[in-house]
């Protein structure tokens, strides 16, 4: 029997974001968000799912913290709804909405639950949408107004801070690919909504410095190495471009204070309209960050094809791999790769695996349990790939899986299940799974032991 002993005071945690299980949609003077217009549009949603109930968290949340406790958690990591503090995106403040964070809040520390806050999850109020949403200049001031809110509310309690969550989907999949809410489809749009996030991000890291907040404060991004497939010349400049487009933008504003030359290059080339990237505004964008979160869970592989616009790559899937019920392949090894890369070449200091899970075709057997084999094994093949980042020098200091609970997740709705606690959507019954139960032995041991 081996056992891979993570490091002492390693951060044991599980991960959900508003929209996906708060419900509740119309209560206590919530505005409406992108995402509750985005679920109306016929076709976008599979079955036409929505989440106005979602697994209803709004109101069960100190049932839900009691199975955090029972699992042993020593982190949940949640996201707000700015729709719920500021109904119209700024101007008058909810009281109501912003009660519901203080009593979660509450609730967690008093299951010895530390609370980790996103403040940006996708879900932005509808009103925002309404005068341009990301692609508006004005947004990072919005954004940082609605973070001071949040911060003077929370900000006694909460010690880990996240600006915002994968803004490469924020950017790309929801206004260049139109596949996420708001459902835009204009490339030039995209990169606006990226380099404003960031502002916002900056401004807002900026501010918690100044102002001399407790705790710490970072960023999510979703991160995943890019392969050619199969090996050629050709199309190993597909994957310069895929890893540009995804996972260099995101990262060299951050760290270098610059966007990547090859990829501004190739949009100009083809006619896109960039934005104007001047000298001060990096220096906002490049605020120092306590952590990075990663959000990983596959890597991808391209073949190059010109008829793809506009970096003429076209994904592809190895046959050898297996996938999950999302058609994802299932890649550990990409975790430790891109976790050493984060350290070499970008010289990160401190590391969280925000989000890593799996979906599945999980089934209630007649014993009322949920045997998840496949998912556990995803998760204990991806916690060794983060032991041996972390044996390897790589500063990882807590993991989050993805998710605690069966959600509402996007435009699968409710047929894509990644959680470790299984959700009936029609009685709201909460099942730990077999992943879950294995799970909460890796906290209590604080690593993995193999069998």
């Amino acid at each position: 029997m081996d056992i891979y002993q993570f490091p002492k005071n390693f951060l044991w945690g599980s991960a959900t974001a508003s929209y996906q299980v708060e419900g509740a949609v119309k209560e206590d003077g919530r505005g409406e968000t992108i995402w509750d217009r985005y679920c109306k549009c016929p076709g976008r949603i599979k079955n036409g799912d929505t989440g106005e109930i979602a697994c209803d968290h709004y109101h069960r949340y100190k049932e839900d913290v009691q199975l955090m406790k029972q699992l042993g958690l020593g982190s949940y990591r949640f996201s707000i709804a700015w729709s719920r503090i500021l109904p119209e995106g700024t101007g008058k403040v909810s009281e109501e909405g912003i009660q519901f964070y203080v009593d979660l809040v509450d609730e967690l520390l008093k299951a010895g639950i530390e609370p980790c806050v996103t403040l940006y999850h996708w879900d932005l109020p509808q009103a925002m949408q309404d005068i341009g949403g990301w692609a508006n200049p004005k947004m990072a001031d919005y954004f940082l107004e609605y973070s001071k809110i949040v911060f003077e509310k929370l900000g006694s309690r909460v010690r880990k801070w996240i600006t915002l969550n994968e803004p490469y989907c924020v950017a790309f999949l929801g206004n260049f690919e139109g596949r996420q809410a708001p459902g835009i489809q204009d490339f030039s749009t995209a990169l606006q909504v990226a380099y404003h996030l960031y502002l916002a991000h900056g401004k807002t890291v900026k501010y918690f410095r100044e102002s001399q907040m407790a705790g710490e404060i970072g960023i999510t991004l979703n991160l995943m190495p890019r392969h050619a497939y199969p090996k050629s010349e050709e199309n190993e400049q597909a994957r310069v471009w895929a890893d540009g487009y995804l996972n260099r933008w995101f990262l060299d504003p951050l760290i270098f204070k610059r966007y990547p030359e090859d990829m501004i290059e190739l949009y100009r080339k083809k006619q896109i309209k960039i934005p104007d990237f001047d000298k001060k505004s990096m220096e906002i964008i490049g605020q120092d960050l306590d952590f990075l979160g990663i959000n990983y869970y596959n890597d991808q592989f391209v073949k190059r094809n010109e008829t793809c616009w506009p970096l003429e790559t076209e994904p592809v899937i190895p046959p050898e791999l297996q996938v999950t019920d999302r058609e994802w392949p299932i890649t550990p090894d990409g975790l430790e790769e891109m976790l050493i890369r984060l350290k070499t070449e970008y010289g990160v200091k401190k590391i969280y695996i925000t989000e890593n899970g799996a979906s599945f075709q999980d089934v209630v057997t007649e014993e009322h349990t949920v045997e998840d084999a496949a998912r556990k094994e995803y998760l204990r093949k991806h916690l060794k790939a983060v032991y041996r980042a972390i044996q390897k020098g790589v500063p990882v200091k807590g993991y989050y899986v993805w998710s605690l609970l069966d959600n509402f997740e996007w435009g699968f709705g409710y047929t894509s299940r990644f959680g470790i606690i299984y959700v009936d959507f029609h009685t709201q019954e909460r099942i730990v799974k077999a992943s879950g139960k294995w799970f909460a032995k890796c906290i209590a041991m604080n690593g993995i032991r193999e069998d």
